[in-house]
């Protein structure tokens, strides 16, 4: 890496199966560690490199629940001003409440792998 201030040329080889190799490059990028080395230097000197996908779980689902509480936000206009009665309305509604439902459906599946 071209930020590293110490050069390092010693090479320590490390036999696995091709499974095995998988795996700890998806743990690799769990924790946004794109370089194998580095992501294996760092469990060998102790450290435990905290995963980064609790942190983007977090984000996609503040961004799901603002696009929630905006087509909530929508529909509670709709309602009070009597909108809901007119046939162009009533069938954006029913788009909207569809959209309210798989909204829904996508915090569910968030909050599920937190």
């Amino acid at each position: 890496m071209g930020s590293e201030t110490r050069k390092r040329e010693t090479v320590i080889k490390v036999r696995c199966t091709d499974s095995e190799k998988e795996q700890i490059q998806a743990k690799a990028a769990q924790v946004s560690i794109p370089s194998l080395s580095r992501y294996l230097r760092e469990l060998g000197m102790g450290h435990t490199p905290k995963s980064t996908l609790d942190a983007q779980t977090i984000l996609q689902l503040v961004k799901v629940a603002g696009d929630q509480g905006r087509l909530g936000g929508l529909l509670k206009w709709w309602l009070s001003e009597g909108l809901a009665e007119t046939p162009k309305v009533k069938g954006q509604m029913e788009r909207l409440l569809k959209r309210l439902e798989q909204t829904q459906d996508q915090i569910d599946a968030l909050v599920n792998r937190l």
